[in-house]
């Protein structure tokens, strides 16, 4: 879901130019599209992004700049994966990214209802829009 929502809001924006993609921190599901309840949650909300799992392994630090964890575990998990410090710093909680946030984790809705998907679609969409803006943000002159 997270990665439906950056994609679309960061097509809107100029610079910088921000390519989005989506990796599990285990296995399961590999090659399967997403979850359907999620994908009918960000379809309801205006989002349209394709998706097909795949699993982060230690080369993906190579082609990212930023890696965003959704909780602690994966967060965790990507970091053992981590070959040095310069790997390290790139990895960020999302809800990191949005000061209004009561906890740092976006928790996992999978085998609850239709409401839960749509809370965490709300968590989200105010991590990434801090995100963005302060991607967006000019940095102070010297």
């Amino acid at each position: 879901m997270a990665a439906a929502v950056l994609a679309h809001r960061s097509s809107e924006i100029a610079s910088p130019t921000i390519i989005v993609s989506s990796s599990g921190t285990s296995s399961w599901h590999i090659g399967e599209g997403a979850h359907p309840l999620s994908q009918a949650t960000w379809q309801s909300a205006g989002y349209r992004h394709e998706h097909s799992a795949r699993q982060f392994s230690a080369e993906s630090f190579a082609a990212l700049d930023l890696i965003l964890a959704m909780d602690q575990s994966n967060y965790a998990n990507i970091i053992a994966l981590a070959t040095g410090p310069q790997d390290h710093q790139k990895v960020v909680l999302l809800r990191e990214c949005d000061p209004t946030a009561t906890s740092d984790e976006v928790p996992d809705p999978y085998g609850e209802g239709e409401d839960a998907y749509k809370s965490v679609l709300v968590m989200i969409e105010s991590a990434v829009s801090h995100l963005l803006r302060e991607l967006t943000q000019e940095p102070p002159q010297a």
